[in-house]
């Protein structure tokens, strides 16, 4: 897939600041927002061998899951308009009009939307619902939640070549694991990737990640964590805590963190380092996605 002014490698910046000086420790944000401002981080990365993918088996539809703010699901429809596929977008829950921006970004991009009541969705992988879905809208390429899958592992991977830097540690936010698995994958094994989950109730990710990975390599390593406490009450949610951090991180370093991803991992990359679980001289990045 060509013809995209994408920004790679994606850059990276170093965070000077007095609270990592204190603690010795080096951070850099790897900065996947500014790749492209439809396709930003992980999603071109995942996207990028399923489209190629979708193009050899034929197929002039493209299909895919998310909730009400899914960058996923904007993505995808990014996607159609810019290579010439159709777009299904199933939203989990029911229909509230006005659309928030992210679905009307979705709808202008030509995505068809469709809702599905949280019941259902619960089991939207089954064969009978994907068939269903079949029979309504024909044939289509499936693209899963959050753009999860074999193919977009390699994708995600590939960033580790990308950084000019020694490291120690990699942290992502973690909604499906996907990128998590994909950078885990490329580490050496003195390297630690640690994603931070914005769900709660969040354990499945860990059988996810390996799934994943068995999925896209033949098997699963070690080389990766998650931390699940730093989730501030679920997905899209958020209290004044973070929306503090988030002002105060922008008015710092001069960056407005996503506060549904980017921020409950920063948060709690800085609440980790306060509480000293890395040691002096550790080097860290973080993936802005």
């Amino acid at each position: 897939m060509t013809g995209l002014n994408l920004r790679l490698p994606s850059p990276l910046t170093e965070v000077r600041d007095g609270r990592l000086d204190a603690k010795g420790i080096r951070l850099y944000l790897k900065r996947d927002d500014l790749i492209h401002p439809e396709f930003p981080g992980n999603k071109w990365r995942k996207l990028k061998y399923n489209l190629n993918a979708a193009t050899k088996d034929g197929h002039s539809s493209l299909l895919t899951f998310g909730g009400a703010y899914s960058n996923n699901v904007r993505a995808v429809a990014a996607a159609g308009k810019h290579f010439g596929f159709e777009t299904i977008g199933v939203i989990r829950g029911e229909e509230h009009n006005p659309l928030n921006p992210s679905l009307e970004y979705a709808v202008d991009c030509g995505m068809t939307l469709t809702y599905m009541d949280r019941e259902t969705y619960r089991h939207k992988d089954d064969s009978d619902v994907i068939e269903r879905l079949g029979t309504e809208f024909g044939r289509f390429y499936l693209m899963p939640e959050g753009g999860s899958n074999a193919l977009a592992l390699p994708g995600c991977a590939e960033l580790i070549e990308e950084i000019t830097v020694d490291f120690d540690v990699i942290c992502c936010a973690c909604g499906t694991g996907g990128t998590l698995a994909g950078i885990a994958s490329a580490l050496r094994r003195d390297q630690h990737a640690k994603g931070f989950a914005v769900l709660k109730g969040a354990g499945f990710l860990v059988d996810n990640v390996r799934e994943l990975q068995e999925q896209a390599f033949g098997h699963s390593d070690d080389g990766w964590s998650i931390e699940l406490g730093y989730h501030f009450g679920g997905y899209a949610k958020a209290d004044q805590v973070l929306r503090l951090f988030i002002a105060d991180f922008e008015s710092r370093f001069g960056l407005k963190l996503d506060w549904i991803y980017e921020a409950k991992m920063m948060y709690g990359l800085m609440d980790l380092i306060d509480h000293d679980r890395f040691k002096a001289g550790t080097s860290i990045v973080a993936l802005i996605s």
